[in-house]
């Protein structure tokens, strides 16, 4: 089955590990992501800040070039990217007169067809039919992840259909739990890491960080799991510092969920590249046998 497939610029950048593991893992259940063509970034936060009308444009030319390429269904594995692009698709939606607006400038128009799903949303398709659970090999026994959604998957600024708890979301549990890991009950699951602010508001960020370093640790897990790449990026990189400053002896690994996946579908670690974190991601799986 073939389904739309944005990676945005993050996947095609500093988190390219994640976009190799996307492909492979949907691979495996027969679900073939197949990458739109002459896609743009979809602005994330930085359009929005700087002008409406482009915040909204950017995704909307995406959305126009997955529908005319047939597909319906597209999946978007960057938090902030499939935030922005289903926020967009819903005002579209709601104002016809700015779709109309929009609509003369493209050359593939936007028809509003299209359903705009996470990677959390089709994981948990092959959760349902069970086609995951039959290509587990390698139950993921001794992981204690401390699920991390962020807040760009739980918190939008629209009204928008989301699929899960925003207060307290349940995918990753859903599948971890297929997957043979113990994910445990915490209270930063939703909170920001501070995100882009990392670069121009370190020590703001820092102390996101650091409360939701502490909580995880507090509870007993032994790694994070993200979906978002920014997440990812920001606990990882900037964990040894945080943990020096506030003499927090532990290392959490921050794995994405495809990571988890693919792990117990038996795809190696080198495969995934997991061995390019900055937190040793190898470590904790060799002392639980699972690698």
């Amino acid at each position: 089955m073939d389904i739309g497939y944005y990676p945005g610029c993050t996947l095609h950048a500093s988190s390219s590990l994640y976009d190799v593991q996307s492909r492979r893992i949907f691979n495996e259940v027969g679900i073939n992501l197949k990458e739109i063509e002459d896609w743009n970034c979809c602005g994330a936060t930085s359009a929005g800040k700087v002008d409406d009308f482009l915040a909204v444009a950017m995704p909307a030319r995406n959305i126009g070039i997955a529908e005319a390429d047939g597909f319906s269904e597209i999946v978007i594995p960057c938090s902030a990217c499939y935030s922005r692009t289903l926020v967009v698709q819903k005002r579209l939606e709601d104002d016809p007169l700015l779709k109309n607006q929009i609509n003369t400038e493209l050359a593939k128009k936007i028809q509003g067809t299209i359903k705009v799903s996470s990677i959390l949303e089709v994981l948990l398709t092959t959760v349902a039919s069970g086609e995951l659970a039959e290509k587990v090999s390698q139950k993921l026994k001794g992981l204690k992840p401390a699920c991390y959604y962020g807040c760009m998957q739980t918190r939008f600024p629209y009204k928008v259909p989301v699929p899960d708890d925003v207060e307290n979301p349940q995918g990753m549990e859903t599948v971890l739990k297929v997957l043979g890991a113990q994910s445990l009950d915490w209270n930063y699951k939703t909170d920001c890491c501070g995100a882009s602010a990392a670069v121009n508001d370190e020590e703001a960020a820092l102390n996101l960080m650091t409360r939701i370093m502490k909580d995880a640790v507090a509870r007993g897990a032994n790694c994070f799991v993200v979906t978002c790449p920014m997440c990812q990026l920001n606990m990882d990189s900037y964990q040894d510092k945080i943990c020096q400053k506030h003499e927090i002896k532990e290392r959490l690994p921050v794995y994405f969920i495809t990571e988890m996946v693919g792990l117990a579908m038996g795809v190696s670690v080198e495969e995934l590249q997991i061995d390019r974190h900055f937190v040793d991601g190898s470590e904790l799986l060799k002392e639980l046998n699972i690698i």
